[in-house]
């Protein structure tokens, strides 16, 4: 799905897809063998569909269409914000499976969540006081901080930053289609720390 400025935003499925272009809030994006982009209504698309191979197709009891990859937003023109959830899966995604104390890196069952700060000293679950850490790790600091255990933290926890752009390049499944939108999109990325 393409903000009206004609950048990539979100996925969404082909029913919101088509939801979108039936109401009018969207239009189909489609490019010909020169990479000449065209935009249609929902009845443009219909008639173009005509002549679509039957893999990407859709059959309703009057007529056949085919799915739409690429949507245009007509009045939308920002990107989302969204902010990483706060879960075991992310913190492990954070931290790259890697102990935060030893370096080392393990499979998942074989890791836990610390609180660097205890819990019961006033240490909050929250992004910037949680790490990954191996078993043995986390049993040898305790109830006590890094340096109390002469341990340190190979990097110091901090919340993630969400880019859509490179969420959409790299972990969802991709259409040929997609590609133009995508690689022009990572390229436009402002990178941070």
């Amino acid at each position: 799905m393409l903000n009206r400025l004609w950048q990539a935003a979100n996925i969404c499925s082909a029913r919101r897809a088509f939801s979108l272009v039936y109401a009018g809030h969207a239009q189909v994006v489609s490019s010909d063998d020169a990479n000449n982009f065209l935009t249609h209504d929902f009845e443009s698309w219909r008639d173009f569909s005509a002549t679509a191979p039957e893999h990407e197709i859709v059959t309703t009891i009057s007529w056949k269409i085919r799915v739409p990859r690429v949507i245009v937003l007509l009045l939308f023109d920002r990107l989302p914000k969204k902010e990483v959830k706060f879960t075991r899966h992310n913190v492990f995604e954070r931290d790259k499976n890697t102990c935060q104390y030893c370096g080392n890196v393990f499979d998942r069952v074989e890791l836990n969540l610390d609180h660097v700060m205890p819990r019961d000293r006033g240490g909050t679950t929250a992004w910037e006081n949680v790490v990954c850490s191996c078993i043995p790790c986390n049993t040898r600091k305790g109830n006590r901080l890094p340096q109390e255990a002469q341990m340190a933290l190979i990097r110091r926890p901090k919340r993630p930053k969400w880019r859509p752009f490179l969420h959409v390049t790299f972990s969802a499944p991709q259409h040929e289609s997609w590609r133009h939108f995508v690689d022009l999109a990572y390229w436009n990325v402002e990178l941070s720390d």
